[in-house]
């Protein structure tokens, strides 16, 4: 071996091409196990709507260089993925410090080294081999890294440049200096805020969060909605808007001593959003902790809405029911999922003739346990209600709570398939 050197090139090739195809065949797994690596990178966790996009950018990565692998593509070659960019673009809107981003790739980097070398070892190859095989798959996953991580570098920066040139900047830096600030801010900063905003502090706020799922929605068509919503609420001030990315707007809406009703129901009935926008509602809070408070209950309707993609409904709240509770489980989606296996067993599969029977169940639980009324609410015939209910209730593994059931179907309701089993 030490002199055939031309065998061993082949045998390094051979090697690395296995690899490859053990890559491609782990693929999901590899990603979901990196996406949660990098979620414990401070600043990519918490938003939805960005994990969503930290796994596509994983999975268009992890992706092509199985592809580099597997068809020897040289780098030059490559395009980076659409997920990768917009991910970078994202986290620039969000002002998200670049070396959270630049964690990411290292992460990653080491992580898909690792088990290449695992992968190798499994192989029985001489030492040799080995040594080179892994050396060759160190330096593509290099160059890999390195280009990509250039590239979307550059994106980021120029993304963060152009955010900061762009109107409403500084009034996004105030009011997140406001929302992150002491309990208590002393006068000068309450003036300070008041100043820069043209916006009081010493009255009720409610906050709401408006945001689109359509890349072709532009964010001046948010923002025209979101000044259309104020005009609906009838505040007769004017509101605070502020953009945190190019599809989601932060905004505040201030009300004297009259608050109107702004349960979602009353909202929804009272705005026709643009197609493709939905809208997250906190409660009404007075002063600086209403305003706060109000912004963190927003935040919590628009996590529980963004958890599993949908369209619906359009308009969420903080208020309404299960919201506030499922908000809370949603932090913790495995101890979550877990609990929702033990409470309701077989009616936790993420089937159509299991959901039938949760929802029938929901609606009779809220109710008061009455077919009658069940039947009345689904349009259904009482004897189909009977039917359900016996045979959802045979299928729970334990009577259990009654609120401790209700709230488990709530909870499969607004999260769907991230608690129910596959």
């Amino acid at each position: 071996m030490t002199t055939a050197t031309g065998p061993v090139d082949a045998q390094v090739r051979a090697a690395i091409g296995i690899v490859a195809t053990r890559f491609r065949a782990m693929e999901q797994q590899i990603i979901d196990g990196m996406t949660a690596g990098m979620l414990e990178i401070d600043h990519l966790d918490g938003d939805p709507v960005l994990v969503d996009l930290l796994r596509a950018s994983v999975e268009g990565n992890i992706t092509t260089i199985n592809h580099v692998l597997a068809n020897d593509i040289p780098i030059a070659h490559l395009q980076p993925t659409t997920a990768a960019v917009e991910y970078a673009l994202r986290l620039a809107q969000r002002q998200v410090p670049s070396n959270s981003l630049m964690r990411a790739y290292r992460i990653g980097e080491y992580e898909y080294n690792r088990l290449g070398l695992e992968f190798l070892k499994e192989l029985q190859l001489s030492e040799e081999v080995v040594i080179r095989a892994a050396s060759e798959l160190a330096r593509i996953v290099f160059e890999y890294i390195d280009w990509i991580s250039q590239y979307v570098f550059q994106a980021y920066e120029g993304e963060r440049r152009r955010w900061i040139g762009a109107e409403g900047n500084v009034l996004s830096s105030t009011v997140n200096q406001l929302l992150d600030g002491d309990d208590e801010p002393g006068s000068y900063e309450i003036e300070s805020f008041e100043t820069e905003t043209g916006y009081r502090l010493d009255r009720t706020h409610l906050a709401l969060i408006l945001w689109s799922s359509d890349p072709g929605v532009l964010l001046t068509e948010i923002d025209r909605a979101a000044r259309s919503l104020v005009v609906a609420l009838h505040s007769g001030a004017a509101p605070i808007i502020t953009a945190v990315d190019r599809s989601t707007v932060w905004a505040w809406v201030p009300f004297g001593k009259r608050v109107p009703s702004v349960d979602s129901a009353t909202v929804a009935g009272q705005v026709r959003l643009p197609a493709g926008l939905r809208l997250a509602l906190g409660l009404p809070g007075a002063g600086v902790a209403g305003f706060r408070r109000s912004h963190q209950q927003a935040r919590a309707a628009y996590d529980v809405a963004t958890v599993v993609p949908r369209t619906e409904p359009v308009v969420v709240g903080y208020g309404d029911r299960g919201i506030a509770v499922v908000s809370v489980m949603a932090r913790d989606l495995p101890s979550t999922r877990a609990w929702i296996r033990d409470m309701l067993g077989p009616l936790a599969a993420d089937t159509p003739g299991a959901e039938v029977l949760r929802a029938t169940l929901s609606v009779f639980l809220a109710c008061g346990e009455s077919h009658v009324r069940t039947a009345e609410r689904m349009t259904l015939h009482r004897n189909t209600v009977k039917y359900r209910i016996s045979k959802a209730m045979e299928a729970l593994p334990r009577p259990g709570d009654r609120m401790d059931l209700a709230l488990a179907l709530t909870v499969c309701d607004h999260l769907g398939s991230e608690v129910l089993t596959p």
